[in-house]
């Protein structure tokens, strides 16, 4: 074990505690993601039993977006001006766990949106603490450090679908959502009292004596950069991409292509693995050759693949085909927003992660609905169609994102 640790030592640069606290974090990362991935593997099922159409479903999941845009506007400036990153952690957390066992216990349109409205908020509760803690602890290696946090939303996204699709076998949907919910509320728990005491002993960032004037004068500063707009835009462009896959591809292959939710849970668990591998070659890479050309490769990598998508039948193809996809466009996520934080001044990281992902919430409500309504107008297949434009546009914004000289490292 200390021989591998040292190994990952030498190739990031970063101590091994260091390391943990890092792993830590993204396995919290994971259960909100474990969350979100069970929402992802169920909602084709729900959608059956209840007879939604397609835009119904869209809407449904603009309606997660609109609440994580909601809860994003004050997540950032709670964390900044608190400094409670471990608590805001514990409590994004518990909130996925309770959301989804809302979901499964009141089965109708009502309970599903409540549900994933819950799970868009808790999520952007999480993201700015996250995103705070990690930026400052490791200022010299966040591709690194966030790759490593995005590695557990991968975890998560595949565990998750893979759980799920196993317990509908024998539980049914509502059954699986009940049962999934429960380890997170314990994982929870387990986060805030691991990490509580150390984040006492030594905080990231001390809890800044700064005015709300003064610091929202520096997030005004902040927002007029061409660089930092230009980011939020390439971050929106590549949730877009992701989104429109996570809403639309189990759809696809469950209605289209015809797979059972076993087969369906183990599909979308090949993507994640892809991800696995590519998101801290990607982000490891990002701190030694720059953001820019690691974003343009993933994002013309995931235009070819989506293309290719479209085009398989086969089942064993079509397997390997959506792993290579997540690869490409998992690789982004980490680099992206390793960029946001470069560009973010000392004791702002979670206002910044907060108008990022801000941005991505807001881009995100479009996908789902039009999509609905590409899919119920002309049919599912041309909604990937749709995703390969939107990824298009990324490409072109991460080409024209000005060089910026990179924030001061927060103390």
């Amino acid at each position: 074990m200390k021989r591998a640790f040292g190994t990952v030592e030498r190739i990031t640069g970063v101590d091994t505690p260091g390391q943990l606290t890092a792993y830590l974090v993204a396995l919290g990362h994971g259960g909100t993601h474990w969350v979100m991935g069970t929402v992802y593997i169920l909602v084709p099922f729900v959608r059956q039993d209840l007879g939604l159409s397609y835009a119904e479903v869209g809407a449904v999941y603009t309606a997660m977006a609109m609440a994580a845009f909601a809860i994003n506007i004050g997540s950032g400036v709670i964390v900044d001006l608190t400094g409670r990153r471990v608590l805001l952690l514990g409590l994004g957390l518990g909130f996925c766990a309770m959301a989804l066992m809302v979901i499964g216990l009141v089965p109708s349109l009502l309970g599903l949106t409540l549900g994933v409205m819950i799970i868009g908020g808790a999520n952007n509760l999480w993201h700015p603490a996250a995103f705070s803690f990690l930026a400052g602890r490791f200022p010299n290696n966040r591709g690194f450090a966030l790759s490593v946090h995005g590695v557990g939303a991968n975890i998560g996204d595949a565990l998750g679908p893979l759980a799920a699709g196993g317990l509908m076998v024998w539980f049914g949907w509502q059954g699986a959502a009940i049962a999934n919910a429960l380890p997170m509320f314990g994982f929870a728990v387990i986060i805030v009292l691991i990490m509580w005491r150390g984040e006492r002993r030594d905080r990231t960032e001390a809890p800044p004596s700064v005015n709300l004037r003064t610091y929202f004068q520096g997030m005004i500063r902040m927002v007029k950069q061409r660089a930092v707009l230009g980011v939020c835009l390439l971050a929106g462009c590549r949730t877009m991409t992701q989104n429109g896959i996570y809403v639309f591809l189990p759809l696809y292959l469950t209605d289209v292509i015809g797979i059972e939710a076993v087969v369906l849970g183990f599909v979308m668990a090949t993507m994640q693995t892809g991800g696995m591998v590519s998101g801290p070659i990607a982000g490891t890479w990002s701190d030694r050759i720059g953001r820019r050309p690691i974003v343009l490769a993933g994002l013309a990598a995931t235009v070819l693949v989506v293309v290719m998508l479209t085009l398989i039948r086969d089942e064993i193809l079509l397997v390997a085909t959506v792993g290579l996809l997540g690869f490409a466009l998992f690789a982004v996520r980490p680099v992206v927003h390793s960029w946001m934080m470069d560009l973010t001044p000392p004791g702002m990281s979670g206002g910044a992660t907060s108008l990022v992902f801000g941005a991505q919430s807001a881009m995100r409500m479009v996908i789902p609905i039009l999509g609905g309504f590409v899919a119920d107008t002309w049919g599912l297949i041309h909604v990937f169609h749709l995703v390969v434009a939107i990824a298009v546009l990324g490409i072109i914004t991460a080409a024209l994102v000005p060089v910026q000289k990179t924030a001061a490292a927060a103390p």
